[in-house]
């Protein structure tokens, strides 16, 4: 049983996608819809702003944010950056990036420093930066102490804060794409191949197939452990397809007036998606636990500008392949879905946060032949993660599945065609489970006491079946 490999936010997104689907063409919300913000109070000085959400520049590097600790103002992009960065110890070294060509100075009089190349930071000091050496994930620091200067820039001694202390009272809410090109793949199988497209630089799909901009693409075709006794024409694989558009939903709803923490936030992915697969042949049978066989691994920390705030999300996925069967059933079926998703984590004050997960699925007809008596499961499932500055916030476990049962042999289609010799039944469904994670207090929310379970969530519907004789 093995299976895909290569680059994807597509089944981890497709995982979460179907995460709470109820039949195949029936919506079903796994948890209530967000809860929409609260209208804003202008704070007291009335500097409440109403922040863009915007996907970072290409092209160029990021410019920082700081806070100051002196509460003179708001936060600010700057022309600072984090040279290098020390998780261990928390020490970071803070340099100014050139701010163009020099000015020659007034006769009389020499070239001074700008207060910020004088004293980039202070302690007190909140910097969000993108990615940076050392800080893959991006960092969202507080400064407890200047050391002192280095050749690189200024050593600073770092602690753990949160985003509210440099999103304060403002709000913010939007949809950023994914950038297919800043995806990165691990592939653990032959079998795959990937492709995207966005506004430039298209790479095109399978057999010249040519992908919608933003789409992420995977394909597999790859075998899977054979019944020992199976004939040669029985061997066992899986093959088909991925397809996915992701995007990270973000939003904040600070205090007026400042405060311990925001009245609202959310952080989650969703998109469009459409996914084909196939399970042929006699697959090996699977003794004690059903046996799992990751195919790929995929990370992106795409930076989302709020405002002037560099804010890095991190995603990460692992799709595999699970087959239980008992070495006696040969299938050949085949099931194409499309539809889209949101999974996430909504909080709301004096509420707490809650678990987000949403799907409206379509299932176009099926089909399959069974051969012999037995069972058989094949799922193909993703274990994905949703965070920030390199923080778990949401996991997921999807697996949607295809089961079959026969004790003769039976060909049919979900169309109402089928020729029968035996009893049987193909099953259709998914299973999700998951947690929302303590590390969502980045936002400056009340610290989870335990883990917050999405909850275990099966759907199951009949695709065809048929009985000897009809």
């Amino acid at each position: 049983m093995r299976m895909l490999a290569r680059r994807l936010l597509l089944p981890g997104l497709t995982a979460l996608a179907l995460a709470a689907t109820g039949c195949s063409s029936t919506p079903h919300t796994r948890a209530a819809e967000p809860a929409a913000p609260a209208t804003l109070a202008p704070t007291g000085d009335g500097t409440s702003q109403q922040l863009d959400v915007a996907a970072a520049p290409q092209g160029s590097p990021t410019p920082a944010a700081v806070s100051r600790g002196d509460g003179k103002g708001k936060t600010e992009k700057s022309s600072l950056k984090v040279a290098s960065y020390d998780k261990e110890s928390g020490r970071a070294v803070i340099s100014t990036a050139p701010e163009g060509p020099a000015r020659t100075p007034s006769p009389g009089k020499s070239p001074g420093k700008s207060p910020e190349a004088a004293k980039p930071v202070a302690a007190g000091d909140v910097i969000a930066s993108a990615p940076a050496p050392g800080a893959p994930n991006g960092l969202l620091a507080k400064v407890t102490e200047v050391v002192g200067k280095t050749e690189g820039g200024t050593e600073v001694k770092t602690a753990a804060t949160t985003l509210n202390s440099v999103l304060g009272d403002d709000k913010a809410d939007g949809k950023v794409p994914v950038d297919p090109a800043s995806v990165i793949v691990e592939p653990l199988m032959k079998g795959v191949t990937f492709s995207w497209a966005k506004s430039q630089g298209l790479k095109f799909g399978p057999e010249g197939a040519k992908l919608p901009l933003g789409n992420l693409r995977l394909d597999v075709n790859a075998s899977v452990d054979t019944a020992p006794d199976a004939p040669a024409s029985a061997g066992a694989s899986v093959s088909g397809f991925v397809q996915l558009a992701p995007q990270v939903e973000f939003s904040y709803d600070g205090t007026p007036g400042g405060g311990a923490g925001p009245r609202g936030a959310y952080l989650g992915m969703s998109g469009d998606w459409s996914s084909q697969w196939k399970l042929q042949g006699r697959a090996a049978a699977s003794t004690g636990a059903p046996k799992r066989i990751p195919f790929a691994k995929l990370h992106s920390s795409p930076v989302i500008q709020v405002g002037p705030v560099p804010v890095v999300v991190n995603l990460d996925l692992t799709c595999y392949i699970q087959v239980e069967a008992d070495g006696r059933v040969t299938l050949d079926v085949q099931q194409d879905v499309k539809g889209d998703f949101k999974v996430g984590g909504t909080y709301a004050f004096g509420k707490g946060w809650t678990p987000v997960s949403q799907s409206n699925v379509k299932s176009t007809p099926v089909t399959a032949t069974v051969t012999a008596s037995g069972k058989v499961k094949g799922a193909l499932g993703a274990e994905a993660s949703v965070g920030l500055y390199g923080a778990v916030g949401v996991t997921a476990d999807f697996a949607p599945y295809l089961r079959g049962e026969a004790d003769a042999k039976a060909t049919a289609s979900s169309d109402g065609k089928t020729s029968v010799t035996g009893a049987w039944a193909l099953y259709g469904g998914f299973d999700l489970s998951g947690n929302l994670h303590l590390q969502l207090s980045l936002f400056g929310t009340p610290v989870f006491e335990r883990r917050i379970p999405l909850g275990t969530l099966n759907r199951e519907w009949a695709l065809v079946s048929g009985n000897t004789g009809r």
